[in-house]
């Protein structure tokens, strides 16, 4: 079942600012990652997954002039899917680190440091093509 549309309007003034809290969460994930400690893990993926959604809001709304404002940020990914040619591929790094959204903010396990790293990489992957959106 599709999910519904739950979105805003935004143009180039939120997805400026969209992207500038993009590169925060991500520049705040790469800071933990660092710190190497295994129970920075979680923090380190949820706040990939904080910079992925950011991302993806900005090349929403430079691209469609809307982005998704839905509780379930999986609706998100329907959205950036169609936002580009490459919305496809972007729509699956997001979905993968929506992902590690559940164990990053609310578990009780640790998520293993591989996986909070694959969540740095995708978010920068995401990051980056929003500010190639931005700079077009």
């Amino acid at each position: 079942m599709p999910r519904a549309d739950r979105s805003a309007k935004g143009g180039s003034a939120e997805a400026a600012s969209r992207l500038r809290m993009a590169r925060t969460y991500l520049d705040a994930a790469e800071l933990v990652a660092n710190e190497r400690h295994a129970s920075f893990t979680n923090v380190t993926a949820g706040l990939a997954v904080l910079a992925g959604i950011a991302a993806s809001d900005a090349i929403c709304c430079v691209r469609l002039g809307r982005y998704h404002r839905g509780e379930d940020h999986r609706g998100a990914t329907d959205l950036l899917r169609t936002a580009t040619p490459d919305g496809r591929e972007l729509g699956t790094r997001l979905e993968r680190l929506l992902g590690l959204e559940d164990t990053a903010h609310y578990g009780a396990t640790l998520i293993p440091a591989s996986a909070a790293s694959n969540a740095v990489r995708w978010a920068r992957q995401l990051v980056g093509r929003a500010q190639e959106e931005l700079e077009r």
